[in-house]
């Protein structure tokens, strides 16, 4: 588990100096990214669910890209883009591409499904958490007009 964390977060930061993420912050976007996978790891583990198991984790990381954002003043791109890398499904997309090139459709159609609904928990975890924020957001600046 400790070499997972430590990868993912190596992972993270080295993804955030190809997007030219400010250096103050890559450490921020890997322990983004860190957390989000641990958890990943952990759920996955005590026998959640596969989709559960990824959409929990891309939730924390989204929360936490934006409160990391709110401190910081900074974009919540910053940490959202490579603190989401270890749990986009890149398996999934080698897997569909070889069982094509293998002329195995059934695997082929197994994987994209699969490969699908794993990105669709990101992106619906990503859309609740910014949703949740522009309302808070909203309602903030409306009280303190």
């Amino acid at each position: 588990m400790l070499l997972h964390a430590f990868g993912s977060l190596g992972a993270v930061i080295t993804l955030g100096l190809i997007f030219c993420v400010p250096k103050r912050f890559l450490i921020y976007s890997g322990f983004t990214g860190m957390v989000g996978w641990c958890v990943y790891q952990i759920l996955l583990g005590t026998g959640f669910d596969e989709m559960f198991s990824m959409f929990l984790p891309a939730l924390l990381v989204a929360v936490v890209s934006h409160l990391f954002a709110r401190f910081f003043k900074a974009p919540v791109t910053i940490f959202l883009v490579p603190g989401i890398l270890p749990l986009v499904p890149g398996v999934g997309m080698y897997r569909i591409v070889y069982s094509i090139l293998q002329e195995q459709s059934a695997a082929a159609s197994y994987y994209f499904l699969y490969t699908l609904q794993t990105a669709a928990m990101i992106a619906i975890a990503i859309f609740i958490t910014d949703t949740f924020f522009k309302i808070i957001n909203r309602k903030h600046q409306a009280s303190s007009d």
